[in-house]
């Protein structure tokens, strides 16, 4: 079958949101909830590419409350240079910041007990008697899985021990989420299931990915919650998937070391070459209209995409075409010869959820592995593991 042209490929898809009052999504710039543009009070400054963990803690906690805000983008430090306009308004650079009634503030937890003080707690205060040994329980899971991820075991020996150290940890969350009837940490959904969502998340991906380990299929209460999160429009607009995870944290965390255990190589090749479709790092049932949101996000900006792409654009512009084609109707689309390595580039470069949802990019990225199969075997530039310069929104700002 001959490629679609770009208008036929356009008429496809009709997918559409509502940025300002509808679901949460990463494109937003606004956000009302059926409220007027002068109720905004809060400005919200987060990273680019949604890959910030402590920007995910606000950013789910303004969407869960439905307080009307604005969003500006940053440059986080990995991936490009900082914006000259945001470090005059915060000197350190650090992400989240909001501005609050002409303030500045920073750091994530002293942003959600301003952002209390204003609107009210998230069902329990932070500072709660019930909240406050659960925020030191997510702390010590989170210093455990550094001390496994992030710093190179010496042996076999030493990192099976500091596997022990985390599922020891694992087994205190365990028991923590079993206290409850329901599948959140309290009574029901509230601020300590805010304050664990980044991490875990990240903690679910990273290792699957380094070290072999499924948390969400090792743990059934973590994976009773990862279910009731995903019941959560708020939480599916700022999920990513396994793939966005493993490649943007070891420049974020200073390093990811991989273990020899060979499910560890098994999981990355499924990671990185798919299949993507059930792997552990989602479970609610994909929405009929996956396909056709990968494809407008690609029409929308497919000029951008063809040119920070190293290919020939002509070459790149007839291969992407093919992949979308393959997507949309199942008919097999042989593209240009040596286009194998351009779409495996565009491939590992899908990120979740600034792009595209979770299973958005999954329809896209398998249409994308397909159709270089057509003709090759060879892989895209590597994936920086130092920094993410691959990534800078300066090449992306119009995405």
């Amino acid at each position: 079958m001959a490629a679609l042209s770009w208008e036929e490929l356009e008429a496809l898809t009709d997918f559409q949101i509502d940025r300002v009052n509808g679901n949460t999504n990463a494109q937003s710039r606004l956000r009302l909830f059926g409220k007027s543009e002068s109720d905004v009070g809060v400005t919200l400054y987060r990273d680019h590419h949604a890959w910030c963990p402590y920007c995910q803690k606000v950013w789910l906690w303004l969407e869960e409350k439905q307080i009307p805000y604005r969003i500006e983008k940053v440059t986080m430090f990995c991936y490009g240079e900082k914006e000259s306009w945001y470090k005059r308004k915060v000197p350190s650079g650090m992400l989240p910041a909001i501005e609050l009634d002409g303030r500045i503030i920073t750091e994530s937890d002293d942003i959600l007990m301003a952002l209390e003080r204003e609107f009210g707690a998230l069902g329990w205060s932070m500072n709660d008697p019930k909240v406050v040994p659960l925020r030191r329980l997510e702390r010590l899971l989170f210093r455990a899985w550094c001390a496994w991820l992030c710093y190179p075991a010496n042996s076999a020996r030493e990192d099976q021990r500091n596997r022990e150290q985390f599922v020891r940890i694992m087994a205190q969350v365990e028991a923590a989420l079993s206290q409850t009837p329901g599948a959140y940490f309290l009574e029901d959904f509230g601020i300590v299931d805010v304050v664990f969502t980044p991490y875990v998340e990240r903690m679910n991906a990273s290792l699957y990915y380094y070290k072999g380990y499924s948390m969400r299929e090792e743990n059934p209460r973590m994976s009773a919650w990862f279910d009731a999160m995903e019941t959560r429009s708020t939480y599916r607009g700022t999920q990513s998937d396994f793939h966005t995870h493993a490649h943007d944290l070891p420049p974020q965390m200073g390093g990811c070391y991989e273990n020899q255990d060979p499910q560890t190589q098994i999981n990355q090749s499924r990671v990185d070459r798919g299949a993507w479709d059930g792997l552990p790092d989602v479970t609610y049932p994909e929405p009929e209209t996956s396909r056709a949101e990968a494809l407008h996000r690609v029409v929308k900006h497919h000029q951008n995409i063809i040119r920070v792409n190293p290919a020939d654009d002509r070459l790149m512009d007839e291969a992407l075409r093919c992949a979308l084609t393959f997507m949309m109707t199942g008919e097999i689309c042989t593209p240009p010869a040596g286009s194998d390595v351009a779409l495996r580039y565009l491939r590992d470069r899908i990120s979740v959820p600034r792009d595209m949802s979770i299973y958005a990019a999954k329809r896209l990225r398998t249409a994308l592995e397909k159709t270089a199969a057509l003709v090759g075997n060879q892989q895209g530039t590597p994936i920086p593991s130092r920094h993410r310069r691959d990534q800078d929104p300066a090449n992306f700002v119009s995405l």
